[in-house]
Protein backbone atom coordinates (compact mmCIF):
# COMPACT_ATOMS: atom_id res chain seq x y z
CA UNK A 1 0.00 0.00 0.00
CA UNK A 2 1.10 3.67 -0.74
CA UNK A 3 -0.24 7.40 0.50
CA UNK A 4 0.70 8.99 -2.87
CA UNK A 5 3.37 10.66 -1.69
CA UNK A 6 6.00 10.91 -3.75
CA UNK A 7 9.56 10.59 -2.21
CA UNK A 8 11.48 10.86 -5.23
CA UNK A 9 12.13 10.83 -8.96
CA UNK A 10 13.75 8.35 -10.67
CA UNK A 11 14.78 7.71 -14.17
CA UNK A 12 14.43 5.23 -16.61
CA UNK A 13 18.16 3.59 -17.37
CA UNK A 14 17.04 0.52 -19.59
CA UNK A 15 14.52 -1.10 -21.26
CA UNK A 16 14.41 -4.53 -22.41
CA UNK A 17 11.82 -6.49 -23.88
CA UNK A 18 11.03 -10.19 -23.02
CA UNK A 19 8.60 -12.61 -22.99
CA UNK A 20 8.67 -12.63 -26.90
CA UNK A 21 8.90 -8.89 -26.80
CA UNK A 22 5.00 -9.03 -24.92
CA UNK A 23 6.12 -8.14 -21.18
CA UNK A 24 9.14 -5.84 -20.18
CA UNK A 25 12.20 -5.39 -18.08
CA UNK A 26 13.24 -2.30 -16.65
CA UNK A 27 16.05 -0.82 -14.46
CA UNK A 28 14.90 2.50 -12.92
CA UNK A 29 17.97 5.15 -10.97
CA UNK A 30 17.42 6.12 -7.96
CA UNK A 31 18.96 9.57 -6.06
CA UNK A 32 21.62 7.86 -3.58
CA UNK A 33 20.51 6.60 -0.68
CA UNK A 34 16.69 6.07 -1.56
CA UNK A 35 16.56 2.50 -1.69
CA UNK A 36 18.11 1.74 1.32
CA UNK A 37 16.33 -1.03 3.15
CA UNK A 38 14.71 -2.24 0.20
CA UNK A 39 14.86 -6.18 -0.29
CA UNK A 40 14.30 -8.34 -3.04
CA UNK A 41 10.39 -8.82 -3.66
CA UNK A 42 9.90 -4.95 -2.11
CA UNK A 43 6.95 -3.13 -3.99
CA UNK A 44 7.90 0.31 -5.22
CA UNK A 45 5.09 2.38 -6.77
CA UNK A 46 6.44 3.74 -10.38
CA UNK A 47 4.15 6.84 -11.44
CA UNK A 48 1.78 5.05 -9.70
CA UNK A 49 1.95 1.88 -10.67
CA UNK A 50 3.43 -0.98 -7.89
CA UNK A 51 5.46 -3.59 -9.46
CA UNK A 52 8.12 -5.96 -7.47
CA UNK A 53 12.30 -5.54 -7.37
CA UNK A 54 13.48 -8.49 -8.65
CA UNK A 55 17.21 -7.22 -8.67
CA UNK A 56 18.97 -3.60 -7.27
CA UNK A 57 21.96 -2.02 -6.36
CA UNK A 58 22.70 1.10 -4.21
CA UNK A 59 21.53 3.38 -7.16
CA UNK A 60 19.45 1.24 -8.95
CA UNK A 61 16.38 -1.24 -9.33
CA UNK A 62 14.80 -3.46 -11.86
CA UNK A 63 11.55 -4.59 -12.07
CA UNK A 64 9.53 -7.18 -14.57
CA UNK A 65 6.32 -5.93 -16.10
CA UNK A 66 3.63 -8.57 -17.68
CA UNK A 67 1.61 -7.31 -20.92
CA UNK A 68 -1.76 -7.06 -18.59
CA UNK A 69 0.00 -3.64 -16.41
CA UNK A 70 1.87 -2.54 -20.29
CA UNK A 71 -1.54 -2.59 -21.66
CA UNK A 72 -3.48 -0.89 -19.16
CA UNK A 73 -0.90 1.56 -17.74
CA UNK A 74 1.81 4.10 -19.45
CA UNK A 75 4.48 1.92 -19.01
CA UNK A 76 4.30 0.66 -22.38
CA UNK A 77 5.45 4.22 -23.65
CA UNK A 78 8.20 4.12 -21.48
CA UNK A 79 12.04 4.97 -23.22
CA UNK A 80 15.04 5.34 -21.78
CA UNK A 81 15.95 8.85 -20.10
CA UNK A 82 12.70 9.61 -19.20
CA UNK A 83 11.80 10.74 -15.49
CA UNK A 84 8.97 8.80 -13.20
CA UNK A 85 7.56 9.45 -9.65
CA UNK A 86 8.75 6.94 -6.82
CA UNK A 87 7.08 6.21 -3.68
CA UNK A 88 8.37 3.27 -1.23
CA UNK A 89 5.44 0.72 0.11
CA UNK A 90 4.17 1.78 3.80
CA UNK A 91 5.48 0.45 6.79
CA UNK A 92 3.58 0.58 10.21
CA UNK A 93 3.41 3.59 11.87
CA UNK A 94 4.06 5.65 8.51
CA UNK A 95 2.38 9.08 7.98
CA UNK A 96 -0.70 8.79 5.97
CA UNK A 97 0.06 11.93 4.09
CA UNK A 98 -2.38 11.27 1.09
CA UNK A 99 -4.95 8.93 0.87
CA UNK A 100 -5.06 4.98 0.45
CA UNK A 101 -3.67 4.08 -2.79
CA UNK A 102 -3.02 0.35 -4.19
CA UNK A 103 -0.95 0.81 -7.06
CA UNK A 104 -3.39 -0.79 -8.98
CA UNK A 105 -3.92 1.43 -12.29
CA UNK A 106 -7.20 2.10 -13.22
CA UNK A 107 -6.74 3.33 -16.67
CA UNK A 108 -4.97 5.92 -18.61
CA UNK A 109 -6.49 9.66 -18.46
CA UNK A 110 -5.43 12.83 -20.77
CA UNK A 111 -4.19 15.96 -19.98
CA UNK A 112 -6.50 18.40 -21.53
CA UNK A 113 -4.88 21.70 -20.17
CA UNK A 114 -2.10 22.93 -18.18
CA UNK A 115 -2.51 26.51 -17.12
CA UNK A 116 -0.99 28.77 -14.24
CA UNK A 117 -4.46 29.68 -11.66
CA UNK A 118 -3.02 32.24 -9.25
CA UNK A 119 0.21 30.42 -7.36
CA UNK A 120 -0.22 26.55 -8.65
CA UNK A 121 -0.60 24.93 -11.77
CA UNK A 122 -3.99 23.54 -12.45
CA UNK A 123 -4.75 20.48 -14.49
CA UNK A 124 -7.66 19.43 -16.25
CA UNK A 125 -7.50 15.39 -17.33
CA UNK A 126 -10.28 13.27 -19.25
CA UNK A 127 -11.29 10.18 -18.25
CA UNK A 128 -11.86 7.19 -19.71
CA UNK A 129 -15.71 6.69 -19.51
CA UNK A 130 -16.00 3.53 -17.61
CA UNK A 131 -13.93 5.65 -14.66
CA UNK A 132 -15.77 8.97 -14.67
CA UNK A 133 -18.48 8.15 -12.26
CA UNK A 134 -15.83 7.34 -9.64
CA UNK A 135 -14.45 10.40 -9.70
CA UNK A 136 -16.46 13.10 -7.54
CA UNK A 137 -15.59 17.25 -6.57
CA UNK A 138 -13.42 17.09 -2.89
CA UNK A 139 -12.71 13.51 -3.38
CA UNK A 140 -9.32 11.73 -3.62
CA UNK A 141 -7.98 10.65 -6.87
CA UNK A 142 -4.18 9.74 -8.11
CA UNK A 143 -2.31 10.76 -11.08
CA UNK A 144 1.25 9.18 -11.64
CA UNK A 145 1.05 8.36 -8.46
CA UNK A 146 0.50 11.84 -6.91
CA UNK A 147 -2.29 11.89 -4.44
CA UNK A 148 -4.74 14.78 -5.07
CA UNK A 149 -8.07 16.66 -4.85
CA UNK A 150 -10.47 17.13 -6.88
CA UNK A 151 -11.91 20.85 -7.27
CA UNK A 152 -14.55 19.93 -10.01
CA UNK A 153 -16.07 17.33 -12.32
CA UNK A 154 -17.73 18.03 -15.47
CA UNK A 155 -18.96 14.98 -17.21
CA UNK A 156 -15.68 12.96 -18.33
CA UNK A 157 -13.26 15.59 -16.85
CA UNK A 158 -11.99 16.92 -13.95
CA UNK A 159 -9.78 19.43 -12.65
CA UNK A 160 -6.90 19.60 -9.67
CA UNK A 161 -4.52 22.46 -8.81
CA UNK A 162 -0.90 22.18 -7.83
CA UNK A 163 0.75 23.84 -5.23
CA UNK A 164 4.43 25.13 -6.53
CA UNK A 165 5.56 22.47 -4.38
CA UNK A 166 4.06 19.28 -5.73
CA UNK A 167 4.58 20.60 -9.29
CA UNK A 168 8.66 20.93 -8.38
CA UNK A 169 8.93 17.53 -7.38
CA UNK A 170 6.90 14.75 -9.22
CA UNK A 171 6.52 14.95 -12.96
CA UNK A 172 3.11 16.60 -12.96
CA UNK A 173 4.52 19.97 -13.03
CA UNK A 174 6.30 18.98 -16.62
CA UNK A 175 2.60 17.71 -18.35
CA UNK A 176 1.19 19.07 -21.61
CA UNK A 177 -1.85 18.52 -23.27
CA UNK A 178 -2.13 15.21 -24.93
CA UNK A 179 -0.05 14.11 -22.17
CA UNK A 180 -1.28 10.12 -21.10
CA UNK A 181 -1.17 9.50 -17.22
CA UNK A 182 -1.83 6.86 -15.14
CA UNK A 183 -4.83 6.97 -12.95
CA UNK A 184 -6.07 5.55 -10.00
CA UNK A 185 -9.35 6.02 -8.79
CA UNK A 186 -9.77 6.01 -5.00
CA UNK A 187 -9.97 2.77 -3.30
CA UNK A 188 -13.41 3.10 -1.23
CA UNK A 189 -15.42 4.90 -4.81
CA UNK A 190 -14.74 1.53 -5.81
CA UNK A 191 -15.98 -0.44 -3.28
CA UNK A 192 -19.09 1.73 -2.69
CA UNK A 193 -19.82 1.57 -6.65
CA UNK A 194 -19.87 -2.47 -6.26
CA UNK A 195 -21.77 -2.31 -3.20
CA UNK A 196 -24.40 -0.72 -4.86
CA UNK A 197 -24.44 -2.77 -7.71
CA UNK A 198 -24.90 -5.92 -5.45
CA UNK A 199 -28.00 -4.03 -3.96
CA UNK A 200 -29.19 -2.95 -7.31
CA UNK A 201 -29.12 -6.25 -8.25
CA UNK A 202 -30.36 -7.79 -5.12
CA UNK A 203 -33.74 -4.83 -5.64
CA UNK A 204 -34.16 -6.55 -9.09
CA UNK A 205 -34.48 -10.03 -7.74
CA UNK A 206 -36.61 -8.84 -5.33
CA UNK A 207 -39.02 -6.94 -7.86
CA UNK A 208 -39.20 -10.53 -9.43
CA UNK A 209 -40.25 -12.86 -7.02
CA UNK A 210 -42.67 -10.32 -5.97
Amino acid sequence: MFTGIITAQGQVAEVTPIGGGQDMRLVIATPGGWLEGAALGASIACSGCCLTVIARDERRFTVEVSAETLGKTTLGQWRQGGTINLERALKMGDEMGGHVVSGHVDGVGEVVSATPENGSLRLVVKLPEALARFVAPKGSVTIEGVSLTVNDVEGSRFGVNLIPHTAQVTTLGGLRPGAPVNIEIDMLARYVARLREFEAGDARRGETKA
